[in-house]
């Protein structure tokens, strides 16, 4: 048992230091665009499916109230978090537009859709990314295995290496705290100087 604990410890480690090596500079390129956004006036509209659903709700929570540094609430919601919303949606016309009804309804141009996905490939995840590209959004995608489809259709997309769904899920999050606290510098320089 100790060991099988230790290689996950060991698998997890390995999976997020390589992402983050390939994709250093785009992890800067993403805390830009959403520093951007934010200082802007604009929103952050988040959204995935199960545990990317609750990574979503996570990181849209770390936005909203703080980080680390004690900071202003910046605008970010999740949007699988309103059952009346996404059931009403999904009964009347299709779970393929959980989330592209609600970009539509809330979404301006110059916000920010970031849309996740461990596969890549999650329709209703697809579908709110090609609503908000035609509305003016950008589009921003975490996924793994590959990319997938969401890859290709992200204005900036952050690939987890594995097909491992643990693994990637582990990574994004870790994704998120690096972008909230890159964020952060960036809008509250202030609050990271020393006394």
């Amino acid at each position: 048992m100790k060991e099988i604990v230790l290689q996950t410890l060991k698998e997890s480690v390995r999976v997020k230091e390589s992402f983050v090596k390939k994709n250093l500079d785009s992890l800067i390129a993403a805390a830009r665009h959403l520093a951007t956004c934010f200082a802007s006036g604009h929103k952050l509209l988040i959204f995935g499916n199960g545990g990317s659903a609750a990574d979503a709700q996570h990181i849209a929570a770390e936005f909203v109230n703080r980080f680390v540094v004690e900071r202003r609430p910046l605008p970010a919601l999740a949007l699988a978090t309103d059952t009346s919303v996404l059931t009403s949606i999904s009964n009347d016309y299709s779970f393929d537009e959980v989330f592209s009804k609600q970009i539509r309804a809330l979404g301006k141009k110059d916000d920010i859709a970031w849309g996740i996905s461990t596969s890549g490939n999650s329709r209703n995840v697809l579908v709110a990314m090609q609503t908000a590209r035609e509305m003016g959004l950008y589009t921003l995608g975490l996924t793994g295995c590959g990319g997938g489809k969401l890859g290709r259709c992200s204005d900036l997309a952050l690939n987890v290496d594995s097909r491992t769904t643990a693994r990637i899920q582990e990574t994004h999050i870790t994704v998120g705290h690096i972008l909230c606290d890159l964020v952060d510098r960036i809008l509250f320089p202030e609050s990271f100087m020393k006394p």
